[in-house]
């Protein structure tokens, strides 16, 4: 049965071999671009059909022998050796058959915000930068701030980076939601514990051909940087606002001392945002996706709970809890919460495809 599923895969590697070698297409750089990056993606599962069929038939051959006297023994050793290979390649083909999201390959525009706790939640909008900092730090990740809002406390009332490397959205796309912390604040003179919450969104970037946008929907706003800066803040106007009037989207950027490098870091967020609004509308069963990442950023909303006093991190969507936060805090071992969310996705796939 898992073979015949293979056939399409098989089928249609095969079709853009042909297509590749045709003059049309070798005349045609983008079309043979885009040819050859399908066939690639498929490359993975045309050799582990390859190689589940030959296992398949290897099997087969081996049973016929259990029929002749003389070849059994070696027949029923080939099965032992053979057949336990058969689940296992199995599941590496079930899940190379998944639907790929198509952003998974993208680098991402990641937004923090402080929500409910005042001073604490701007405190732990630091803290969980750092430690997305650290992650990418240990996965040859580059980020790049593109915008922050800085807290007289210390941390972030809100800060916006790009983080840019291999397979970025596929391992961060599920950090977006409110994130509840619990632990006692430096402020704290009587040792109480605080709940506090912040807010996380994670955004795909864009290409400019992907998302058009009119000149005439934008309304652009130069002012003087506020905060930490150095001598070009409250001197120039280098601050820019850019108002996307149609959906009423608003993206500020002060971090450069260039008016011109604020304007074109604010427009990648603007076009990040516009693209994740064109997918909610394409996926409508995605349509509240956003705003289920981002919630209200109260303290009920939350898709997980940092427990400091307890040293305790869980997360509410798999009900996984690992008493190692300090450490996952360091961003070493991050995949330990990240590994456990791709695996309940890709299984929930698998069941829903019925493989």
């Amino acid at each position: 049965m898992l073979a015949d599923k293979l056939t399409p895969f098989i089928n249609r590697y095969n079709e853009l071999s042909d297509l590749l070698s045709s003059p049309d297409i070798t005349s045609d750089i983008k079309k043979m671009t885009e040819l050859s990056k399908e066939q690639s993606s498929l490359s993975p599962i045309v050799e582990k059909a390859k190689e589940y069929k030959a296992l398949i038939q290897e099997i087969a051959d081996s049973k016929e022998m259990l029929a002749d006297p003389e070849m059994m023994d070696m027949a029923k050793e080939e099965l032992r050796e053979l057949e336990p290979q058969v689940p296992v390649l199995e599941e590496d083909i079930k899940m190379l058959m998944l639907p790929k999201d198509p952003n998974d390959d993208r680098n991402i525009i990641i937004e923090l915000r402080a929500g409910a706790g005042g001073d604490e939640a701007a405190i732990f909008v630091g803290d969980m930068f750092n430690a997305y900092t650290r992650y990418a730090e240990l996965r040859d990740w580059k980020i790049e701030i593109m915008d922050t809002s800085a807290s007289e406390a210390g941390g972030y009332k809100e800060i916006v980076a790009l983080i840019k490397g291999e397979q970025v959205y596929s391992r961060l796309k599920y950090e977006g939601g409110t994130h509840r912390v619990q632990r006692v604040p430096a402020t704290e003179s009587q040792g109480r514990v605080h709940t506090s919450a912040i807010t996380v969104a994670i955004m795909p970037e864009v290409d400019d051909v992907e998302v058009q946008i009119n000149e005439n929907d934008l309304k652009i706003d130069v002012m003087r940087s506020s905060g930490c800066g150095g001598q070009s803040v409250n001197t120039t106007d280098s601050a820019v606002r850019i108002t996307h009037l149609p959906t009423g989207i608003v993206v500020t950027n002060q971090d450069q001392k260039s008016q011109h490098k604020n304007k074109e870091k604010a427009m990648k967020v603007l076009k990040s945002r516009l693209y994740e609004i064109q997918m909610q509308e394409q996926q409508s069963a995605n349509a509240a996706e956003r705003a289920a990442q981002v919630g209200t950023g109260d303290r009920s909303g939350r898709i997980r709970t940092y427990n400091y006093p307890q040293n305790r991190i869980s997360d509410h969507r798999i009900n996984l809890t690992l008493y190692r936060l300090n450490e996952i805090m360091s961003g070493g071992l991050f995949d330990e919460i990240i590994d456990p969310l791709i695996a309940d996705t890709q299984a929930k796939i698998v069941e829903a495809a019925g493989l």
